[in-house]
Order: structure tokens, then sequence, then C-alpha cells
């Protein structure tokens, strides 16, 4: 099979494609043939070195998300043979997801609908999670709750909108002006430019943010949240200076450390099966071009989420 390696830290010119034995799967694990793969910019961070080295030094395989056909199986009852899956398998230990062939444990897939296309798929397990264990299980959003998210335009924000929307919450999402039209799509109740308008002084009296921006966001949604408010953020987590900030004003405080949780991912599934939940595509790559995906990718200001096909 072909597996996307490097050999060093650095720029998208570090992936290469080489050929590898497939794996074998243990057992409870399958052995999935991969027909899409899901880009996150966690993984252009990690090759380039700018985040702590979860897969230790190069050479190393990257990615999570996958959408494919099982092969086979070992001792488990879960799949059989031609079953489509989907998943982010084995997070934040390597999956070795940018391959051919991919040996994933089974508890951490889930079928595919068929309303979904592989590439559709591959592109909902990470920024799916994190959304559904920011909103659902830290969060606990629930009907009639005004959440922000920020960052609405992108591969989690826009899945979070959709998440809160059917929890029955009232949305009001970050995102640049000419993304307007399309958070919208998604659901939200009000939308602020970021690029234009200050969000602190155009929203009080939030029950939930969900920040998956960085910087200063966080430190300045304690000013836009209700007593007792909620800040939920996927990249300011173990920042205790700013958790000490919030318990002071008597605020709460959640890091999200997305794992693979099959309870959360059925979930994410009844939402696509229910047409409430869907994921935007903005590119396809073939898998020879990964090189020209990670470039875009490194570059930001998605809409939605960038696939790889295999």
């Amino acid at each position: 099979m072909r597996v996307i390696t490097q050999q060093t830290l650095g720029g998208p010119e570090v992936l290469t494609i080489v050929d590898a034995p497939e794996p074998q799967p243990l057992p409870t694990e399958v052995l999935v043939r991969v027909k899409a793969i899901g880009l996150n910019p966690l993984e252009a961070l990690l090759r380039a070195g700018a985040f702590p080295p979860l897969l230790g030094r190069p050479p190393f395989v990257l990615g999570w998300d996958i959408s494919g056909v099982v092969e086979e199986g070992s001792l488990t009852y879960r799949f059989r043979p031609g079953d489509e899956v989907f998943g982010m398998p084995l997070f934040p230990r390597a999956a070795s997801a940018y391959a051919e062939v991919v040996s994933a444990p089974a508890l951490h897939l889930v079928r595919k609908p068929a309303s979904l296309s592989h590439v559709e798929a591959s592109a909902l397990p990470v920024v799916g999670l994190t959304a559904w264990q920011g909103l659902v299980d830290l969060g606990g959003v629930t009907e009639g709750d005004r959440v922000l998210v920020h960052g609405g335009g992108g591969g989690v924000g826009h899945v979070a909108i959709q998440i809160a929307k059917a929890l029955g919450a009232h949305v009001i999402a970050t995102a640049s002006g000419s993304k307007r039209t399309f958070v919208e799509g998604f659901g939200a109740d009000e939308v602020i430019d970021y690029t234009a308008v200050d969000f602190t002084e155009a929203v009080r009296d939030i029950d939930v943010v969900l920040d998956t921006i960085g910087g200063d966001t966080a430190e300045r949604s304690l000013d836009v949240l209700r007593p007792g408010g909620h800040l939920v953020t996927a990249v300011a987590e173990e920042d205790a200076e700013l958790i000490a900030r919030y318990e002071a004003a008597g605020m709460r405080f959640s890091g999200i450390a997305v794992d693979p949780d099959p309870v959360a991912l059925r979930g994410l599934v009844e939402l696509v099966e229910q047409d409430r939940l869907r994921v935007h595509v903005q590119e396809t790559f073939p898998f020879e071009r990964v090189a020209d995906a990670h470039r875009l990718l490194d570059g930001g200001h998605l809409r939605g989420k960038l696939v790889l096909t295999v």
C-alpha cells in the first residue's frame, strides 16, 4: 500500500508518498480500505513541528479522519467485510491515517450513513467530535441557551452551529464578513463580523462560549458571559492564569481534549440522518497532491474542511 510520510519537520514539501506493508489488525481491530481522509489544522502544525510532539520525531504518518470499507477484522462482532465506516481512530495516538489502508479499533468507528459520501464522512469526525464534546458533554447546552461560537465559518465552527441549533439554542457566531452568508446557511441566528465589530461590544448574557480561535479570544469572552456562564475552549485548555480569572469571576472554564467517543460519533450520525447536520468540504485533493492540500491548510481561513481522496 501507499502511505504519506515525512522524514523531517518542515513545510508541505516534506510530505512524501512511499510503499509500506499493510498493517495487521490486532484483536478488536478492523482493516479499513480508505476512500477519503479528512485534513485538520493540527496535522499541519505537527508536520511543521509547531505543536507539542504527539507523534514524536519523524519519520511518522499523519492523520486521523478516515472513511472507507472494512476489509477484514479479527475478534470483533461490530463490522463485517464490506461495511462502510468512518471515524477518528486512536487520537491522540498515531492512527497513521494518511494511507491507503488503516488498522483501527472497531470501537472507534461507526457505519457511514448512506446520505454521506466518503468525502463528507471523512471530514466529520475530528470537527464533529470536538463540537459535540464541547457543547453537549462539557457545555451542557439546552433549549433556550445563548451560545456564542467563535470561528463559525471554520471546520469546528460550522458544525458547532448546527449542533447548538439542534439542541435548541440561540446561536451567535463570529466570522469574517465574507463568510456571513455561508455561516447563516448553517443556521446561525446572528453573525458578528469580527473584522468590523468587537464581539465584546455586540453581545451579552451568553450561556456558553465555544472558542476554537485562540489568541486573546478566550480571555475577552469573559466579558460576554452571563453570571455563571461557561467558556469551552479547544485552544487554551491549559492556561492556568486564565482558568483562575474565570473561577475568580464565578464563571466556568472547560478545555476540550477530543477523543474518539463512539457514543458521540453515533450522536453525530443521528443528526445527519435527521437532516440536521451536514459538513462542508471546501476542496478535495487526490492522494498524490497532499502537499498542495497542506499549503492551503497552512493558509488558514478555510470554509469547512479539506479532504484527500484515495
